[in-house]
């Protein structure tokens, strides 16, 4: 992998994790009703999409477990539908999605070290 390549996974770790710290011991409700976490969530989820997006074609295709077209279309649909983000999909992207791509994201930039 190049070297670019392990620069964006590792932004978009970055915002998995950061995701995993804004959620904790938040529930569902508290993204309509706490602005300030809806936006921190929403705008993590639009940058792991950027980073995604931005990694080669063959990195992508090394590691085809990682639901690649899903992630950037996320972040497709928070940038084009900024005002209409359904907040139910950005719950369950952020508490079940995210946890199982930071644990490939970790696998992979483990072995590339």
């Amino acid at each position: 992998m190049n070297e670019f390549d392990e620069t964006r996974l590792r932004d978009m770790l970055d915002e998995v994790r950061h995701v995993s710290t804004f959620i904790h011991e938040q529930t569902r409700s508290d993204l309509d009703t706490n602005l300030m976490l809806a936006y921190a969530v929403v705008r993590a989820i639009e940058v792991i999409g950027e980073a995604a997006a931005r990694v080669t074609e063959e990195t992508r295709n090394t590691y085809p477990n990682i639901l690649w077209k899903n992630i950037i279309g996320m972040r497709n649909r928070i940038v084009h539908n900024y005002n209409n983000v359904n907040l139910d999909i950005v719950w369950q992207v952020a508490s079940e999605n995210l946890p199982q791509l930071e644990l490939q994201l970790v696998a992979i930039l483990t072995n590339s070290e």
